[in-house]
C-alpha cells in the first residue's frame, strides 16, 4: 500500500478535509510504542473527526474522536505530534492514518473498509438499509 507523508504546514487543512470525508466511517484506533507495545483503544467505532490544536502556528496536539454515544465515545490525544502519514490502497482509497509523536509513539487510525472518497456520497445512516417488502400485484 502506498504511504505518503503529509507536510506539517498542511496538517490543519488536511485533517479538516479528512474528517469531513470520513465522518461516520467505522475505524479502529491503535497505539504502538516500544514501552507499551500495541494497545487497541477502540474497535469499529464511527469516526467523529480528527483535529489539530496549535499555538503560535505550531501544532501542539492532535485529537481523534470516535463513537457517537456517551458509553462508546473515545477521544485520543497525541501530544507533540511530529509526523503524519496517509496510507492508501492501490486504488487510491484512504486505508489508515498514522501519527507519530515526539516520544516516538505511533497512533494508527485504520478504517474497516477503504473506499475512494469519490465513491462515498457523504450520507451516513444510523440504521442499516432494509429492502422494502414486495407488493403483490
Amino acid at each position: 500500500m502506498p504511504t505518503r507523508e503529509i507536510p506539517r504546514e498542511e496538517w490543519k487543512t488536511f485533517l479538516d478535509t479528512f474528517s469531513r470525508q470520513h465522518e461516520g466511517w467505522l475505524a479502529t484506533l491503535e497505539v504502538l510504542g516500544t514501552d507499551i507495545g500495541a494497545q487497541q483503544e477502540a474497535r469499529d467505532l464511527p469516526l467523529e473527526g480528527v483535529s489539530v490544536a496549535s499555538k503560535d502556528g505550531s501544532p501542539e496536539t492532535i485529537a481523534i474522536s470516535l463513537g457517537k454515544a456517551i458509553d462508546d465515545h473515545v477521544t485520543h490525544t497525541i501530544t507533540e505530534p511530529t509526523r503524519i502519514w496517509l496510507e492508501q490502497t492501490s486504488q487510491g482509497a484512504n486505508a489508515a492514518l498514522e501519527i507519530e509523536s515526539v516520544d516516538q509513539v505511533k497512533t494508527l487510525l485504520r478504517f474497516r473498509s477503504a473506499l475512494p472518497a469519490d465513491m462515498v456520497d457523504g450520507v451516513v445512516l444510523d440504521k442499516p438499509l432494509r429492502p422494502e417488502p414486495q407488493r403483490e400485484r
